[in-house]
C-alpha cells in the first residue's frame, strides 16, 4: 500500500508500474540461476524479495487505475470486473507456466537414461523454462505500461475522466426508473 499512497499521488502511474514489471522480471531472470547446490536464504529469498518489491509497486496501483474514474454508481460493477479479470488471469497465467515447465522437463529427459541427477536437473531446467517465460511477460507489461499510462498523479486523471459528461449527463435527463 506504500506505493499506492505515497508514491503513486506523488509521482503518478507511469514511472511506477513499469519500475515494478521491471524489478519482477529481473527477479525473475535472477531465479534462472539457481542450481542443485542453490540454498534458500543466499539464492532464492533476494530474488523473492526482489520479486516483492516489483509486484508491490504493480498490484495496487493497478487495480486503483482500473476503477479509478467511475463514476460512484458503476463502482462496484468495475471492482468486479477487475476482481474477476485477475483471478482467471492468474488461473490461466498459473496453468500456462505449469505447461511449460512440464514440457521443458519433458523433453529434457526424452532419450537420457533416467537417474537421480538427471530427473534434479530436468526439473530445474523445467523452471528455468519458467522464469524466463515469466520474466518475458513482466518485461511485456513493462513496455505495455510505460507505452499506455498517462504522466501525472493518478487523482488528476480521474478528475478530468469524472468530468467528462455522458449522454445523460450532458442532456440533464435522469434515467428511469425500473417498472415505470
Amino acid at each position: 500500500m506504500t506505493a499506492q499512497n505515497v508514491l503513486v499521488p506523488r509521482f503518478g502511474l507511469r514511472p511506477i508500474v513499469p519500475l515494478g514489471m521491471g524489478l519482477a522480471a529481473a527477479a525473475m531472470a535472477w531465479l534462472t540461476t539457481l542450481d542443485l547446490t542453490s540454498t534458500y536464504a543466499a539464492h532464492v529469498m533476494p530474488p523473492l524479495l526482489v520479486s516483492g518489491v516489483g509486484l508491490g509497486l504493480v498490484m495496487a496501483p493497478a487495480i486503483a487505475v482500473a476503477t479509478a474514474g467511475v463514476r460512484s454508481a458503476e463502482a462496484g460493477v468495475a471492482s468486479a470486473m477487475v476482481n474477476t479479470s485477475q483471478q482467471i488471469g492468474g488461473s490461466i497465467g498459473t496453468s500456462v507456466l505449469n505447461t511449460l515447465a512440464t514440457s521443458a522437463t519433458t523433453t529434457y529427459l526424452h532419450g537420457k537414461p533416467p537417474s537421480q541427477a538427471t530427473l534434479a536437473q530436468a526439473q530445474l531446467h523445467g523452471y528455468d523454462t519458467a522464469y524466463w517465460w515469466s520474466a518475458a511477460f513482466f518485461a511485456a507489461g513493462l513496455l505495455i505500461t510505460v507505452t499506455l499510462y498517462r504522466s501525472g498523479p493518478l487523482s488528476a486523471q480521474a478528475a478530468a475522466a469524472r468530468a467528462v459528461p455522458t449522454g445523460q449527463e450532458a442532456s440533464g435527463s435522469a434515467p428511469a426508473e425500473p417498472g415505470r
